[in-house]
């Protein structure tokens, strides 16, 4: 019994190569394609380092939250106007957004700033957070 399933199973197999083999097409496929599509494979094969520079703990002033862009912007706008060297930031928390400023290393490096500010800016306040790494001036490289 063993025997004839082997026999079969060996001739179901022969069969099947065959039928394979006689079905089996050859020939030369031929790709057409735009030359652009090679450029826009490479352009999103490059390495792109990310855009972010090294960040430590440190702080900044939060100085206005509001649901609407557009105050945040006058607000900003504002605080540049008289601090054009310090950096700000608007992050978005629904439903707020969030403008703070500054990269500083310590605390007291904001509370100073924030009390020149606090007439313009009443509800300012200093928070912890990563910050990007200060912008050194020409005369602090050259000390």
């Amino acid at each position: 019994m063993k025997r004839i399933n082997i026999i079969q199973s060996l001739g179901f197999i022969f069969i099947s190569l065959i039928a394979s083999a006689s079905f089996a097409q050859t020939g030369d496929v031929e790709i057409i394609k735009d030359n652009r599509l090679d450029a826009l494979v490479a352009k999103q094969a490059e390495v792109v380092p990310p855009a972010v520079r090294p960040q430590i703990d440190g702080y900044r002033i939060q100085l206005f939250f509001d649901s609407e862009r557009a105050k945040i912007n006058n607000a900003m706008s504002r605080f540049a106007s008289r601090f054009s060297k310090i950096d700000t930031y608007v992050t978005y928390t629904a439903p707020n957004y969030f403008l703070r400023a500054g990269d500083f290393r310590t605390r007291l490096e904001a509370e100073r700033i924030k009390s020149e500010i606090e007439a313009e800016f009443p509800t300012s306040f200093v928070v912890k957070e990563k910050i990007n790494l200060p912008r050194l001036e020409k005369d602090e490289i050259s000390d």
